[in-house]
């Protein structure tokens, strides 16, 4: 899907596990520092973490099912370790508690146990902070500082627990810097890659990394092969938790464009570019996004974002990590709210421009790049199963979902912004359940829902009241495929309701 992010995302696997996965590679990273080769790990007691700095974190999941909206897959279990922070809160990945049952903190020292909740979470960064039931849980812990930083070549420590409780730490060298993919498709923000024989332990879901007592990374995701860990960075986390202070957290600005570089020297005189500018070339602008707003167009080159010269890869000299794609820049050192001045060249002319950033919310997308964290939006009329198109449905499919899901919605929601401009939902059909309303028609699935009884279909809401008009006693279908048009006896659906629901013990007929 377009626009995002502020840079294409590399094709990374996406497991916050410690199963076997290769790493993506990146051309845009800092100097890397070459690690020794590998070794069997080499673990101490870490003695400044014990008091309390660590908790255990056991998290129940539950996930939706979008082939069956009605329902949810069956529970599995993760286990994690979270990290004290300031607050009276407890800092852990987004994954290890996203669609969650029920959460539980315990102290390793003591085994005290305390249920607790979510209290923000952002899935596109994997971060969440979690506050226990119990306000006296977190009474006489030691938090960790979280206004550390690091640099490539530093040492770390990834932080265990043994079974008795005891903290232990393994060695870990921070090798680079650089911008990469997190958890979910289409998001990327700065990582750092470490060198470390780390060993497998059962609560290793999601580890903390630290400097002494201070708080540098979360795991990500390891690769036992080459014994390299991929982190959430210090700069991300600190963004992060400077915007839970807000009563409302507004999350990770975007940009809204797609960019090619400038290398390309017949390009650059045609653009009228001199040697020494660098400069990106705009590609496409996501409508409503801010660079829309602040009239940013398709073949502008953008020179520099934020008074930081950009090069013709599109990368910026950061002062902590050398060169960094600038999708670190907008992403994770602005914030929403902000108004972030660009330079930029269109036609030969330079132009200054103002950009105010904010996040775009994965409801206000055509195609939903995410749904996590609630139900997926359906309706049943007769056994016809209705549902609004999402990235998450698309994942049902597997790893592999851009080759086995059905191909035009991959199309569609990988051409999304250009496919449909204007604001709304992907109606369609996502099967058929059979009962004496549906008898003679086929197995029909993955077809657009266009008009429903003479109305266009934008959402479900559009559906839900299309319905209650039937024509001369039946509601017609109209699909963007054949075959075409589907008749229901509106009085015979309605009176087999009932029936219908308790045959597939559906809970509800809709949700939306």
């Amino acid at each position: 899907m377009k626009f995002l992010l502020f840079c294409p995302v590399w094709a990374l696997l996406a497991t916050s596990t410690l199963a076997q996965q290769t790493p993506g590679v990146s051309p845009k990273a800092t100097p890397t520092v070459v690690p020794q080769p590998a070794s069997a790990p080499k673990e101490k007691v870490a003695a400044e973490l014990k008091g309390g700095s660590v908790l255990r974190v056991n998290s129940t999941d539950q996930s939706y099912d979008f082939f069956r909206p009605w329902s949810k897959k069956a529970p599995v279990n993760r286990r994690g370790l979270g990290a004290v922070i300031d607050g009276g809160e407890v800092l852990v990945t987004a994954e290890l508690v996203w669609d969650s049952n029920f959460i539980e903190l315990e102290k390793p020292e003591t085994g005290e146990r305390s249920s607790a909740k979510v209290a923000v979470i952002d899935y596109e960064t994997n971060l969440a902070l979690l506050k226990p039931t119990d306000a006296g849980f977190m009474k006489d812990l030691q938090p960790l500082d979280t206004n550390g930083q690091v640099k490539v070549g530093d040492h770390l420590s990834v932080v265990q627990l043994e079974a008795n409780g005891t903290p232990v730490s393994t060695d870990a060298l921070v090798t680079s810097a650089e911008v990469g993919h997190y958890v979910l498709d289409d998001f990327s923000y700065l990582l750092f890659k470490m060198s470390c024989p780390l060993q497998y332990r059962d609560n290793s879901f999601t580890l903390p990394i630290v400097d002494d007592h201070h708080l540098i990374s979360l795991l990500l995701r390891y690769d036992p092969r080459s014994q390299t860990i991929e982190a959430i960075s210090t700069p991300v986390i600190q963004h992060f938790l400077k915007e839970t202070e807000h009563e409302s957290y507004a999350g990770f600005p975007s940009f809204g464009i797609e960019f090619a570089p400038t290398r390309d020297p017949q390009f650059r005189h045609f653009e009228k570019l001199s040697d020494a500018e660098g400069g990106i070339y705009v590609e496409d602008v996501a409508p409503n996004s801010p660079a829309a707003r602040a009239d940013i167009k398709t073949g502008d080159v953008l020179l520099s974002i934020g008074n930081r010269d950009i090069d013709a890869d599109g990368d910026y000299s950061d002062p902590l990590y050398g060169r960094l794609s600038i999708t670190h820049l907008i992403t994770t050192l602005f914030y929403c709210g902000e108004k972030v001045p660009v330079t930029l060249l269109r036609h030969g002319e330079r132009k200054d421009v103002s950009v105010e950033l904010f996040h775009r919310p994965p409801q206000d997308y055509v195609i939903d790049p995410y749904v996590i964290g609630h139900a997926p939006r359906y309706l049943i009329l007769g056994g016809l199963v209705f549902e609004e198109l999402s990235r998450q449905y698309l994942r049902e499919w597997g790893p592999a979902w851009e080759k086995e899901a059905p191909q035009r919605f991959v199309y569609f929601d990988r051409y999304q912004g250009d496919l449909f401009p204007e604001p709304r939902k992907i109606v369609f059909l996502s099967q058929i359940l059979p009962n004496p309303d549906t008898i003679g028609y086929p197995s029909l699935n993955y077809m657009m829902v266009e008009r429903v009884n003479g109305e266009p279909i934008y959402r479900l809401e559009d559906l839900a009241k299309a319905i209650e008009k039937p024509i001369n006693g039946f509601h017609k279908i109209e699909f963007d495929l054949d075959p075409k048009v589907l008749y229901l006896d509106a009085a015979k659906v309605q009176a087999d309701a009932a029936l219908l629901q308790k045959t597939y013990s559906l809970p509800l007929l809709h949700r939306f």
